[in-house]
């Protein structure tokens, strides 16, 4: 195999790599719906709760049931809050169940349940434990989509210089400096704005917080910059791009926005008065 054919064998090696990463990061992350599922009289549906939301407005669970005859009932409590559950029934729209849990500022997180009932059926209720749901504000499309660009560059660029690295060949140098550029850009430049816009705080990681995204962050930019300083003053240096590649590919499979920002609603002065008991939804 010559040269160039090998090298582009590495970019699909390093491309499947990169996706599997995403793909198992997004998927384990707090963030991720929560599939549910529910038995009413014998009749099984399936369905999706989110754990996020941003902009304004109210987070809205919707549940298609596909039938007129169950109804739903929608509990809710803020966590780190003195609140008392607050139950809800849920409208219902062409055979969808509709509730509303009230908007929250930045990093407010909510805990909700949902609970059905058909005539004739005792009680089925969606999942064994509150759903817990984060509410973030609305990041521009111009900011968010850069950000992400940047990342997966920056993650397909390490994985592919650890390769190049793994296998001895000569473009580590190069690839090493496009990937701390690339990590600087989307982790360490537009990840904090990602942050402010989302959460109102730059920086919400070490040692100003527990955020573990802005943590994980910086620890992985740091074993780059250190492989694009040895690189830099030797171009025939492998180990430390090879475990600034690993570094970062374990930091990557870390589930995103665990420890993230939460509201702690004891402790606020002007905390907003907890939700009022409603029929949401109709």
């Amino acid at each position: 195999m010559n040269a160039r054919a090998s090298s582009i064998l590495l970019w699909i090696i390093a491309l499947i790599i990169t996706l599997s990463a995403a793909v198992y990061q997004r998927m384990t992350g707090p963030t991720y719906p929560v599939t549910a599922s529910a038995d009413i009289g014998g009749r099984v549906f399936e369905f999706e709760l989110p754990r996020s939301h941003s902009g304004e407005g109210p987070a809205m669970i919707r549940v298609p049931t596909g039938a007129r005859n169950v109804k739903g009932y929608l509990s809710f409590r803020r966590v780190n809050s003195n609140d008392e559950w607050t139950h809800q029934s849920m409208g219902i729209r062409r055979g969808t169940l509709i509730g509303l849990i009230p908007h929250q500022p930045p990093a407010g997180k909510v805990m909700y349940s949902v609970e059905f009932n058909a005539p004739a059926y005792s009680n089925a209720v969606a999942t064994s434990e509150p759903v817990v749901i984060r509410f973030k504000g609305h990041v521009p499309s111009y900011v968010l989509i850069p950000h992400i660009i940047f990342i997966f560059a920056a993650m397909l660029f390490s994985t592919r210089t650890g390769l190049e690295a793994l296998l001895k060949r000569s473009n580590v140098k190069r690839l090493t400096l496009w990937t701390t550029g690339l990590l600087l850009l989307g982790g360490m430049i537009l990840g904090p704005i990602v942050q402010k816009f989302a959460f109102g705080d730059f920086w919400t990681g070490w040692p100003l917080g527990t955020d573990l995204t802005d943590n994980k962050t910086a620890v992985a930019f740091i074993a780059w910059l250190f492989a694009s300083w040895r690189v830099w003053r030797n171009p025939n240096s492998r180990w430390s791009p090879l475990i600034a590649s690993i570094v970062l590919l374990v930091v990557y499979l870390i589930p995103h926005s665990m420890y993230g920002s939460e509201l702690d609603y004891t402790s606020e002065v002007d905390a907003p008065e907890p939700p009022k008991p409603g029929h949401l939804g109709e």
